[in-house]
């Protein structure tokens, strides 16, 4: 049998918990980038529309679909930053800090199973191996040079 490659490991792991995560909120009529969100903003001060694409790692395009179903769904309120009136602020409403608290039971609850079934020692060499992977990326340490389909062609 093949070794699976870490990519596979990683994809088909993230594949089982976001399935995971969207038939729970599926039980509040809810989506998991929908709960993401909800968990982004701050229940009591609103967060900036503009910081929760990159807090979150999506694109404005995205995010923006995500907003507007949110809004329309009662979750949320777009606010003029008092501060700087160019800007939005995003306030929870009261469902939706109902729906964030939903949505922190679910991750919580995934957190505590793990922990129930994986050492401490474990779960800090998964978060080491992680921040590694996540470090080589964001450094750009993995594919330094542009790697050309002429140059494997002439390799093989």
């Amino acid at each position: 049998m093949k070794e699976k490659t870490i990519d596979y490991v990683l994809r088909a792991t993230w594949m089982a918990v976001s399935k995971m995560y969207n038939e729970e909120a599926g039980k509040a009529g809810s989506t998991m980038a929908t709960g993401f969100a909800l968990l982004s903003i701050d229940p009591e001060n609103g967060t900036p529309s503009t910081s929760l694409g990159p807090k979150m790692g999506m694109e404005a395009t995205s995010l923006s679909r995500i907003l507007k179903t949110m809004e329309e769904k009662g979750l949320i309120l777009r606010k003029k930053n008092p501060e700087d009136g160019r800007s939005v602020l995003l306030h929870l409403t009261d469902f939706g800090k109902e729906m964030r608290d939903f949505s922190k039971r679910v991750v919580l609850r995934f957190d505590e199973a793990v922990k129930e079934n994986v050492t401490p020692q474990e779960l800090a060499t998964f978060n080491k191996v992680a921040n590694t992977i996540t470090d080589l990326i964001s450094e750009r340490k993995i594919y330094k040079e542009e790697i050309s389909l002429n140059k494997l062609e002439t390799d093989q």
